[in-house]
């Protein structure tokens, strides 16, 4: 990306959805909205098949793949698509279907293989912050000094596992 700022558009593909309440759940309603998206100014588009909503539930990777893959399908090559999954075998298949960037919320600690995926494909991600998965992750968090311990959990996270510079950096909520 070459202008500042950069626009990411959310396309959650959900039946609870934080942002939409499921409006999108639906292929031709996700693809339209994919569009609009794009069309609307959005640079790139982050999509999800599983909810990672605070008190949200995990779903199987078939389920996930089932919600997304026509998506990706269709639209994958054509635009700058990232994928917001914490499963290896997901990212990989999108990946492979033209996704350019991945967003792990769970910091890369969900999937063991997804560090593997990475780095074999050299693909930039982002590395959000999270002390637990979403169905626990806001009950009772616990710092000693939240911006260092946050500073502290990427400093971690990165320079024992990875030489890739092209990692986005996310606090989490």
């Amino acid at each position: 990306f070459k202008k500042v700022p950069i626009v990411m558009g959310i396309l959650n593909i959900t039946p609870d959805s934080f942002s939409d309440g499921g409006r999108f759940n639906k292929d031709n309603l996700a693809l339209y909205q994919l569009k609009y998206l794009f069309k609307s100014g959005a640079d790139f588009v982050d999509i999800g098949g599983e909810s990672t909503r605070p008190g949200s539930k995990p779903i199987s990777s078939k389920a996930e793949w089932n919600r997304i893959k026509n998506i990706l399908k269709k639209e994958g090559k054509k635009n700058f698509i990232s994928l917001d999954t914490r499963k290896s075998e997901i990212m990989e298949k999108g990946i492979k279907l033209g996704v350019r960037l991945i967003n792990d919320v769970s910091g890369l600690s969900f999937d063991k293989d997804t560090i593997f995926i990475l780095k074999k494909y050299k693909i930039p991600f982002v590395l959000q912050h999270s002390l637990r998965n979403p169905d626990t992750m806001q009950i009772n968090p616990k710092y000693k000094n939240v911006l260092l311990d946050i500073y502290d959990f990427f400093e971690t996270s990165i320079s024992e596992r990875f030489d890739n510079k092209k990692i986005v950096l996310d606090p989490g909520i």
